[in-house]
C-alpha cells in the first residue's frame, strides 16, 4: 500500500515536470520563430557580442573605429588606426580606444592593438543589400559594420571615427552631445567620418531592420545614415555645456571637428571659424590618402599625417625592407655601368655587316618593335620602384628610394640599349625639380603654389621634348645607320658598301 502511494507521488512529480519541460521548449521555439520572422539575423543583434568583449575599466565613453578585410588598402587602414589612437592617448583622453574588427582580421593585428591599449571587439561582417547597385564601389562593401557602434551599450556614448582623421586637440566635450551629431563639410550632407552617437540596442536592431528598406544612394554608411537621419540639417548647433552635463537630441557639430583637408590646401593654413579647430580629415581621392609615401610634397598635409606616426608607432617593421631595396638599386647601379663599359668596349671593335640597310634588323621591321619596348622599359623604370616600396612609409624615405630606384634602372636600359646618358636622365632630374618647387615653404597661399608648379612645368617641358627627340633619334633607322658606317671608317669606301649591303 505505501509502495503504491510513493507510485502514484512520483506519477504526479514526473508528469508536473514533463509539462514544463514542455512550456519551455514551446517558449524557446516560439522566441527562436519570431527572431527568425522579422529579418533580422541573430548574429547581427547587440547580445550576440559578448558583453566581455567590450567591458570597460570604469570609462563611460569610448572613441571606436572599424577595421574589416577585403580590400587592397586594408594594412593601410590598420596602421592609420594605430596612429590614430596612439595619438589620442598622448592627447590623455578620457575614454577607452575600441576597434570593431571582422572575425577574418589578421590574428597579429588583432594582438598588437590590444598591445596598444586597444579593445577590439571581433563580428560578422553585415551583408551588405546594396552590392547590386549599379554604382556600388566595393570599397564599401563592408562599411555597414559602423552600426555595429549603436550595439557598444556599456558606454554612455561613443565617437565613431574613420581611420583618416588627425587629432589636433583633446575632443572629450564631445561625449557631451546628444542621441546622434555629425558635421556638415558639405552644406547639405553631414560626414560619417566623425559622428557621436548614445549606444541602443533597440536603435542598432532598428538599423539592422531598416537595411531592407531605406534609401542608400552610395551603398555605404554614409548614404544609410543619411537617410536615416534625414532631418540633421534643421538640428542645432551643438555647444558644450559649461556645466559638464549630457545633451538629448541631435545636433550639427561645428565645422572644426571634421575639416576637410582641401580647406587647407586654398590657404596653406586653417582657419575655420566655426568651432574649434580640433580634427583634420581626408575624405576624398582615396589613393592620396596623408600616409601614402607619395601623397607628400604633392599634399603637404601628408607629412603631418607621418609626424603623428613618427611620434607613435615608428617606422620599425618598414626599414629592414628599405634597406635591403637600397642596397639592391645600388648593386644593379654599379653592375649596370661595369657592363655597360664592357659592352662599349666591344662595341668599338666590331667591323661586321650587323647595321646593313638591306637585311638584318634594319630591314625586317622589328626596328620599331625594339624603340617601342625600350621606351617601355623607360617608364617601367620610374613605376615600378614606386610599387616595391612599403605604402606608409615616411615621404622623406619613400622619395629617395623612389628615385635611387628609377636611377639604378635607367643606367640598366642606358649600358644594355646604348642609350644617350642625358636626354635619358632629364625626367628624372624633372621629377626631383617638382619635388624640390612643391616643397619649398615660402608659398603664402595655395594659389601661389600652384602658379609655381605651373610655372616649372612650363619651363621644363621644352627640355623634356628635346630629350624625347633625343632618345628617338638615338633609336631610328637612320642613326643606326650612321652609326654603322662610322664604326668601319678604316675601310676604303668600295669595302664599307660591301659591308652595309
Amino acid at each position: 500500500m505505501r509502495t503504491t502511494v510513493f507510485q502514484r507521488m512520483n506519477r504526479k512529480r514526473f508528469c508536473k515536470m514533463t509539462s514544463h519541460i514542455h512550456l519551455l521548449a514551446v517558449l524557446v521555439f516560439a522566441s527562436v520563430s519570431s527572431g527568425a520572422t522579422d529579418g533580422t539575423p541573430a548574429a547581427f543583434l547587440p547580445s550576440a557580442i559578448s558583453r566581455s568583449d567590450h567591458g570597460h575599466h570604469g570609462k563611460r565613453h569610448a572613441y571606436a573605429t572599424m577595421l574589416y578585410m577585403g580590400t587592397p588598402r586594408d594594412h593601410e587602414f590598420y596602421i592609420a588606426a594605430r596612429v590614430m589612437f596612439q595619438s589620442l592617448l598622448q592627447l590623455k583622453v578620457d575614454a577607452d580606444l575600441v576597434v570593431i574588427a571582422s572575425r577574418n582580421l589578421p590574428r597579429l593585428w588583432v594582438q598588437t592593438l590590444e598591445a596598444e591599449m586597444v579593445k577590439v571587439v571581433p563580428v560578422d561582417d553585415i551583408p551588405n543589400p546594396y552590392r547590386g547597385q549599379a554604382d556600388f564601389d566595393p570599397r564599401f562593401l563592408s562599411t555597414l559594420n559602423k552600426l555595429y557602434a549603436w550595439s557598444l551599450v556599456d558606454y554612455e556614448r561613443v565617437v565613431m571615427l574613420d581611420a583618416d582623421n588627425i587629432f589636433l586637440r583633446k575632443t572629450d566635450e564631445l561625449f557631451q552631445c546628444g542621441q546622434f551629431c555629425a558635421v556638415f563639410i558639405n552644406p547639405c550632407i553631414f560626414h560619417t567620418g566623425l559622428f557621436v552617437l548614445e549606444p541602443s540596442e533597440a536603435t542598432f536592431k532598428n538599423l539592422i531592420d531598416g537595411l531592407q528598406t531605406k534609401e542608400n544612394k552610395d551603398g555605404a554608411d554614409q548614404g544609410y545614415l543619411m537617410a536615416w537621419f534625414n532631418d540633421l540639417l534643421e538640428r542645432p548647433l551643438f555647444l558644450p555645456p559649461a556645466n559638464g552635463s549630457k545633451l538629448n537630441g541631435f545636433y550639427r557639430l561645428p565645422l572644426g571637428y571634421q575639416m576637410d583637408a582641401s580647406y587647407f590646401y586654398l590657404k596653406l593654413r586653417w582657419n575655420v571659424p566655426c568651432g574649434p579647430n580640433s580634427v583634420i580629415t581626408f575624405p576624398s581621392m582615396p589613393w592620396l590618402k596623408p600616409w601614402y609615401w607619395w601623397s607628400w610634397p604633392v599634399l603637404p598635409l601628408g607629412l603631418q599625417w607621418h609626424e603623428k606616426r613618427r611620434s607613435t608607432i615608428g617606422y620599425s617593421t618598414e626599414i629592414p625592407v628599405l634597406v635591403s631595396e637600397a642596397l639592391f638599386y645600388l648593386g644593379t647601379m654599379i653592375i649596370s655601368l661595369f657592363i655597360g663599359r664592357r659592352m662599349r668596349q666591344q662595341n668599338e671593335k666590331l667591323q661586321s655587316g650587323k647595321m646593313c640597310g638591306g637585311r638584318g634588323s634594319c630591314a625586317d621591321g622589328t626596328l620599331p618593335l625594339v624603340c617601342l619596348m625600350r621606351f617601355v622599359a623607360l617608364i617601367v623604370s620610374f613605376i615600378l620602384p614606386a610599387m616595391l616600396i612599403p605604402r606608409t612609409v615616411h615621404p622623406l624615405m619613400g622619395w629617395p628610394l623612389e628615385l635611387l630606384g628609377s636611377m639604378s634602372l635607367l643606367f640598366v636600359i642606358i649600358s644594355m640599349s646604348n642609350l644617350p646618358v642625358l636626354p635619358v636622365l632629364t625626367p628624372w632630374f624633372g621629377i626631383v625639380g617638382a619635388l624640390l618647387v612643391m616643397a619649398l615653404p615660402v608659398y603664402r597661399n595655395g594659389i601661389l603654389r600652384a602658379l609655381a608648379i605651373g610655372s616649372y612645368a612650363f619651363a621644363v617641358s621644352p627640355f623634356l621634348w628635346w630629350a624625347f627627340k633625343e632618345i628617338l633619334r638615338s633609336m631610328s633607322w637612320k642613326e643606326t645607320i650612321y652609326r654603322g658606317w662610322t664604326t668601319v671608317r678604316s675601310e676604303s669606301p668600295s669595302s664599307q658598301t660591301t659591308k652595309m649591303c
